[in-house]
């Protein structure tokens, strides 16, 4: 390979490395084109799956700030899934088809800015996708608000039956509200008190 060929290929895996979501390291030795071609299939858009030569990718990784532990994994013949989408889901597709296809071996990763060995990347491929996570918090967060509402909506209700409550404990107590008193004879109507006073004629 040419010195501007090998520059160019270390640029785009470092590009590759810094633009996703995680890497995957994987050895593919012993499948077939036509395996490696299911493989990327299965992925579809969750990650690019590339087969990389070990020197130029130390090279790039070390440029993109991946650490010791993730480019010591760079021996043998090494493919590595560059993550698109959602990490949980790619780990899912790769621990599948490495299951099904024992010439798959996974090595190891680096998400999140952190290096991963094989029983992590497994540990990641068992969790719940994104979609799942989020339609469950989604669930619960409607849940709780179905419940809020029902508080809210039992409040008139639940204030009212109060107050009847507390008129009816205080009418049992005898604390009835007291008639006004009458009106005094000196506070008659004006009229007629002129009427009494007219002169007879």
């Amino acid at each position: 390979m040419a010195k501007a060929e090998k520059a160019a290929a270390i640029a785009e895996l470092k590009t590759e490395f810094e633009s996703s979501n995680g890497a995957v390291l994987t050895e593919y030795r012993g499948l077939t084109v036509a395996q490696l071609k299911e493989l990327r299939t299965n992925l579809g858009e969750t990650a690019k799956f590339a087969v990389v030569k070990n020197t130029l990718t130390k090279i790039a990784a070390d440029g993109a700030g991946l650490d010791e532990q993730f480019k010591s994994l760079l021996e043998g013949p090494s493919a590595i899934a560059f993550v698109k989408g959602d990490v949980v889901e790619a780990a899912k597709g790769l621990r599948d088809f490495a299951k099904a296809n024992e010439h798959l071996v996974i090595k190891g990763g680096y998400i999140d800015g952190k290096s991963m060995d094989a029983a992590e990347v497994a540990k990641l491929a068992d969790l719940e996708s994104r979609e799942v996570l989020l339609a469950k918090l989604a669930g619960a967060m409607k849940g709780n608000m179905a419940k809020a509402a029902a508080v809210f909506a039992a409040l008139p209700t639940q204030t009212a039956q109060l107050a009847e409550a507390l008129r009816a404990k205080r009418e049992a107590a005898g604390e009835t509200a007291e008639a006004p008193a009458a009106a005094p004879a000196d506070d008659a109507p004006a009229t007629e008190a002129a009427a009494d006073e007219a002169p007879a004629e």
